[in-house]
């Protein structure tokens, strides 16, 4: 199972046009869309039935990309988020206040993450930028561990499926508040 470089420009063109691509992380499939892109975004809070007020995870195939994403001056919790990756732990950071509700929720913080996945660090470099990256489920249900089971939970919302594999099946990223040095998933 192969993503050519033809595979990643038709995925970015489908992020870039609101729609929603699945594709294999660490631990779980990722339910992935442009994060400024309203309709986008809406989108995948409707195909999950997720409530807006969790917020959603950014995931990048790099530390600068995420860098308008945070408040100024976060640069401490920056490199204490930078320790541990990429890898599968995702840091609660301080948010940029100018960035849509949508992405924070009702917190104050954003969820950002640096992938060490080949398909996921891929996508984001060719699309140039952090994603937003939920599970491929509907809330509630377990996560997809498989291709198929984003398929099966997610079939009229998807637009593109990327092929590859889990690193780590099962085993969703660990989710820390860098204010407070918590555990919050994991």
């Amino acid at each position: 199972m192969y993503n050519s470089p033809y595979r990643l420009r038709h995925a970015v063109r489908i992020l870039r046009a609101g729609g929603l691509v699945a594709h294999p992380t660490e631990g779980v499939w990722g339910l992935a869309c442009d994060p400024l892109l309203p309709i986008a975004v809406m989108g995948l809070l409707a195909a999950k039935r997720r409530d807006p007020d969790k917020g959603l995870i950014l995931v990048a195939d790099s530390s600068a990309s995420l860098l308008p994403f945070l408040a100024p001056g976060s640069n401490a919790e920056l490199e204490q988020a930078k320790a541990t990756w990429p890898g599968p732990t995702t840091w609660l950071l301080p948010a940029n206040p100018a960035l849509p509700w949508w992405l924070r929720g009702a917190h104050e913080t954003i969820a950002v993450r640096v992938s060490a996945h080949p398909v996921t660090s891929a996508l984001c470099r060719a699309y140039g930028g952090p994603l937003v990256s939920s599970s491929a489920n509907r809330s509630g249900h377990a996560a997809a561990r498989h291709a198929w089971q984003a398929r099966a939970q997610l079939r009229p919302w998807l637009d593109m499926v990327l092929a590859g594999d889990l690193q780590t099946p099962g085993q969703p990223s660990v989710i820390k508040d860098v204010a407070t040095g918590a555990t919050l998933r994991g």
